[in-house]
């Protein structure tokens, strides 16, 4: 017997939404602030270990908290705009990358306290990752930026000597110099944690990481002692990377937060209760920085959380479920759970990713949400597309505007968007545009410009994501 298919749960999760969203209100003021004609960023931090964050963590709840600044403030020789471009143009190749990773997940099987934080700088401008952190690496320590990505596990950074190394801000990391450094052995079960191991001829283990844009790094699997200020986590798996090139030029190397079991998070869980957070401050409105929080005072009390979802075929991303879109206080009837249901092959579902800048939604979820928004924003001047944005406006001489309120509704969780985090300046002459894009992958993706200002919880022993407003402050 063929079991009928209820229409009643849909129907119920439309009746459970509609009231949610009309607590929200129906339009929200944005203040529009073009993009600078000129640099305006502030150089970050140069002391190696300063301990100049203060962190919420307290001695019944220990913590760390470092300082986070896009790469933005590293390249004061270009312009606003054109680090606006270059944003988008390596947002692009992010978001293939990850679509790729996931597409191949549906075929190949994936290999199997205390706390402290660190600063976080942005790598766009130099081709690197959307945000760095500063890390000593070795014994004694030497102080590199690493780009931050929830999107990648393996840890690595670039290694002396140089078969091929691209230009980073800081020497190149010498393990000679360093007393902490060990080479992994090819039979111990470490490096058989990696999903491509390597041998060489005298018996250490080897890694090869390849990204979807072109980008590699291959070299010798070790274990190396990271300090976070004045917090040190030993023994921490990392790749030295000896023949490197890419996309990541003015970075060290990586620091990935992803799921899988050699990312930083998984190895370490015990030194920080696994748990963190990161708030992202608007880089076009605010000098403050941004910044990363490990341990228990990670976790915001004002959080509210959405269940981590598990795709059995790739554990490096964070899944979560996204129910639903209101804008101006009303659910777009063109959206479903379905259009985000991650199925049992792998196929489908909603990342959260703190490396892609523009939110990307299945195209007809994202029509169905465009539509919806040009209806709400009806009033305001249209304006000529932009690179990947079809939905602009001309907000020239306005010194506020009404715009419809955008909000995601997760399991558990309904995130109301500050204005600034879907309409962007992205010219200095007043276009502002809708920070959504469309995309034929199946999979979807949570960027940062929708997380900014937003503490964003990742409690990976409850298997949860939070998200905190005004979690910057």
């Amino acid at each position: 017997m063929v079991a009928k298919t209820s229409p009643f749960p849909f129907i119920f999760f439309l009746l459970t939404l509609l009231p949610l969203s009309t607590a929200f209100s129906d339009f929200q003021t944005l203040v529009p602030r073009p993009l600078p004609t000129s640099p305006s960023f502030l150089a970050p931090e140069s002391t190696e270990g300063s301990d100049s964050f203060s962190s919420e963590a307290t001695e019944s709840e220990p913590g760390l908290a470092l300082h986070l600044h896009h790469l933005d403030s590293l390249s004061l020789s270009r312009t606003p705009e054109e680090l606006f471009h270059l944003r988008l143009q390596r947002d692009a190749l992010r978001v293939n990358k990850l679509s790729l990773l996931a597409a191949a997940s549906r075929n190949v099987s994936r290999a199997s306290g205390t706390g402290f934080s660190s600063s976080v700088i942005s790598g766009l401008a130099q081709g690197s990752g959307e945000y760095f952190t500063r890390i000593g690496v070795g014994t004694p320590p030497r102080y590199v930026y690493l780009v931050l990505d929830t999107g990648s596990d393996i840890v690595w950074l670039q290694c002396a000597p140089c078969k091929n190394c691209y230009s980073q801000t800081d020497p190149v990391f010498d393990p000679v110099k360093s007393g902490s450094f060990s080479k992994v052995l090819c039979r111990t079960p470490l490096c058989g944690r990696l999903e491509s191991p390597g041998c060489n001829q005298r018996q250490t283990c080897l890694y090869q990481v390849s990204y979807g844009d072109g980008s590699y790094t291959t070299g010798e699997f070790v274990t190396e002692t990271l300090t976070f200020r004045r917090t040190k986590v030993e023994r921490v798996a990392l790749g030295c990377g000896h023949d490197n090139e890419g996309l990541f030029v003015g970075a060290a190397g990586l620091l990935g937060l992803g799921r899988g079991g050699l990312s930083f998070p998984s190895q370490t869980g015990r030194a920080f209760n696994q748990k963190f957070s990161y708030c992202l401050v608007d880089r076009s409105a605010s000098s403050k920085p941004s910044s990363v929080v490990f341990g228990n005072s990670a976790v915001s009390r004002t959080a509210r959380f959405t269940p981590l979802l598990t795709n059995p075929r790739l554990d490096t991303f964070y899944y979560v479920e996204l129910l639903g879109i209101s804008v101006g206080g009303r659910p777009v009837s063109g959206i479903s759970p379905l259009h985000f249901k991650l199925d049992s092959t792998g196929n489908g579902g909603v990342i959260i990713d703190c490396g892609t800048s523009v939110t990307r939604l299945n195209r007809p979820a994202y029509i169905a949400l465009r539509d919806a928004f040009r209806a709400g924003a009806s009033s305001l001047k249209s304006a000529a597309e932009f690179s990947l944005f079809d939905t602009c406006y001309d907000l020239s001489g306005k010194t506020t505007v009404k715009v419809p309120t955008v909000v995601l509704h997760f399991r558990n969780a309904d995130v109301s968007l500050p204005a600034s985090n879907y309409l962007i300046p992205v010219d200095g002459s007043g276009r502002f545009c809708f920070a959504f894009a469309g995309t034929t992958s199946g999979l979807s993706i949570i960027g940062n410009i929708q997380q900014q200002g937003f503490r964003v919880v990742y409690d990976l022993a409850g298997s949860r994501v939070g998200f905190s407003p005004r979690g910057c402050a």
